[in-house]
């Protein structure tokens, strides 16, 4: 059952984010996304005010208050649940053991689109890892599975870690992946490979160069968009 917390949070936020409801705005934004999901209509600058009174007051989320409140907001259609969802995980995801990427998993694999997968990549599993290091081995998984958003999170879940990424495995990845034929695969590829150029640029440029006639044109051109 969810907590008493949870509870709090889904009736406040059902409540604002339905007064808060434009049809006109819905409809174009749901076009936006070619269809695939429904919308409220509410612009993301509203979202994140409505997020913070939805919010005000409470106390911090418990990993089962998180779990409670994510799969909550993933079962309403309207697409600004699923985007609610994404930023109270990476607001608490410091709280998460390595339990939750299962409901990491369960949250990329469903509804998946690039809008919540890449925010769920980088900004949920990526921290679960680096506070987990022992999930690397799923990590390891991820990148075999068939579900390409599945992929693309492990592709994209070093994101954020500059420095400290495991660059034996970003390049592996990207590898074990470089035939891949699908757009967000290989656009993952190109973004991992730039993000980390911002650290370690030579060492791109010269994975780039020894790799070049693997990795797809568009991995490429992202690649080294900034070098």
């Amino acid at each position: 059952m969810p907590s008493s917390l949870a509870d709090t949070v889904m009736t406040r936020l059902t409540t604002a984010y339905g007064e808060a409801r434009d049809p006109e705005r819905a409809l174009a934004m749901s076009t936006y996304m070619r269809g695939l999901f429904p919308f409220l209509g509410i612009p993301a600058p509203a979202q994140r005010t409505l997020s913070r009174t939805v919010l005000a007051g409470l106390d911090a989320p418990t990993e089962a208050d998180l779990r409670a409140v994510a799969v909550a907001c993933w079962d309403l259609p309207e697409r600004e649940f699923q985007y609610f969802a994404c930023g109270y995980l990476r607001r608490h995801a410091p709280v998460c053991s390595a339990d939750f990427l299962a409901t990491a998993r369960f949250l990329v694999s469903t509804k998946p689109w690039w809008d919540t997968v890449d925010s769920l990549a980088a900004h949920l599993v990526g921290p679960l890892v680096r506070r987990h290091p022992e999930l690397s081995a799923a990590m390891d998984e991820w990148i075999a599975d068939r579900d390409l958003w599945v992929v693309r999170s492990a592709l994209l879940h070093q994101l954020t870690f500059k420095e400290a990424t495991d660059e034996r495995r970003l390049f592996a990845y990207c590898a074990a992946r470089a035939d891949h034929p699908d757009f967000f695969i290989r656009k993952a590829i190109g973004w991992a490979l730039r993000e980390y150029a911002r650290s370690a640029p030579e060492v791109v440029r010269r994975y780039v160069a020894a790799n070049r006639s693997r990795l797809s044109p568009l991995s490429v051109r992202e690649a080294t968009k900034h070098l």
